[in-house]
């Protein structure tokens, strides 16, 4: 499983070019936009206006029957997630991306959630390691079974149970396991973030693309 951490992503302006068999991720860590609505948010609206060829106040959005946002006017796909202080968006031109952020708060009574959401070998990795390496290892295992199922368009109302990760004795994602009920069998991509203290993940269907990673070199955001 591929693993970005913030180092790899470098300052840009935006748009950056991008090919139809590749995937941005740009990495607010200092976010001041909005957290609710931030896909019509004036900075994520220049970023998608300049990969979609429009101006800002062009862009029209919609979304679909689980709330996922996207352009109803560009052949763009995107995805976005907001934790704490930051934001991560993902773009495409051919791939439906999911995208979780998950920054550090309040301690979590992470074993009877993992219990009552998680696969029972996810459960039990969780539960195998010391108690400061559960938080996070939860964590990183939420933001990759959220990747997915919003890549999907269904989102967490689906059932975090439909897939499943491994986790290593650290506590690091190491493998996705299986994906059933309306994922399907078919082939998931997903890619584990390390960010600002805290973690992610991007997720799509399909085989691997390039991936170029970018945090804003512009301030007003």
């Amino acid at each position: 499983m591929r693993a970005l951490a913030e180092q790899d992503f470098r300052p840009a302006a935006s748009p950056q070019p991008l090919p139809d068999e590749e995937i941005h991720l740009w990495f607010f860590p200092q976010w001041s936009g909005p957290s609710r609505g931030a896909a019509e948010s004036a900075p994520v609206r220049q970023l998608l206006a300049g990969y979609a060829g429009l101006e800002a106040a062009e862009l029209a959005f919609a979304r679909n029957e689980h709330g996922k946002p996207r352009l109803a006017n560009a052949t763009l796909e995107f995805n976005l997630s907001h934790s704490g202080d930051a934001l991560l968006i993902a773009l495409s031109k051919t791939q439906a991306l999911g995208v979780d952020l998950e920054m550090p708060r309040r301690p979590r009574p992470v074993l009877e959630l993992a219990g009552r959401y998680f696969d029972p070998d996810e459960a039990a990795a969780l539960a195998a390691l010391p108690l400061l390496a559960q938080q996070q290892a939860f964590l990183r295992v939420w933001a990759c079974k959220e990747a997915v199922l919003k890549a999907h368009g269904g989102g967490i109302s689906l059932g975090l149970e439909l897939v499943t990760f491994a986790l290593d004795s650290a506590g690091a994602v190491t493998a996705l396991v299986s994906t059933h009920g309306a994922l399907g069998s078919s082939t998931w991509q997903v890619v584990t973030l390390a960010l600002g203290g805290g973690c992610g993940a991007l997720a799509w269907r399909g085989t691997e693309v390039r991936l170029q990673a970018y945090t804003p070199s512009w301030r007003d955001v």
